[in-house]
């Protein structure tokens, strides 16, 4: 079986799993310091959605050291559908949030233009977070991809 770059228990893998709870974090920590984000659904959403992916690559990350420390292998099938599943699983729901909470401040940044008339509205601080979270998107969706076809050559 060939070994796929980021698969589980590889080093590539960890990178994968620390990218994805960095860009989660720095997403959670941006939002919360914003003021009044919790004024709209989408955002806490985004929070919400972002702390589950946070948990779930974290716990992947600790099995992926675990796996490199005992020089173990992850290629099991029934392990990696699990991981198939997550992945895809919080990829759709990170990529959701991201794009609810973009659409928000599209309509209040640039239709509505309530961020001028609002200054004390961080606007700014919303935006990158929903920047960081679809970072945390782009980082699983090549990590759901490659689980994907290593679950095909398992």
């Amino acid at each position: 079986m060939k070994e796929l770059l980021g698969s589980p228990g590889t080093v590539s893998g960890l990178l994968l799993r620390i990218g994805q709870c960095a860009f989660a974090a720095a997403s959670i920590g941006v939002m919360v310091s914003a003021n009044g984000f919790s004024s709209y659904t989408a955002f806490c959403y985004l929070i919400a959605s972002m702390g589950l992916q946070l948990l779930w690559s974290f716990g992947l990350a600790c099995l992926d050291i675990y796996a490199l420390r005992r020089k173990k292998d992850l290629q099991n099938p029934v392990l990696v559908s699990l991981f198939v599943v997550g992945d895809w699983v919080t990829a759709m729901l990170s990529l959701a949030a991201a794009c609810s909470s973009a659409g928000v401040v599209v309509l209040y940044a640039r239709d509505l233009e309530f961020c001028k008339a609002q200054e004390n509205l961080p606007c700014r601080r919303f935006e990158i977070s929903i920047i960081l979270a679809l970072g945390t998107w782009l980082v699983i969706a090549i990590s759901s991809h490659v689980m994907f076809w290593t679950l095909a050559s398992v």
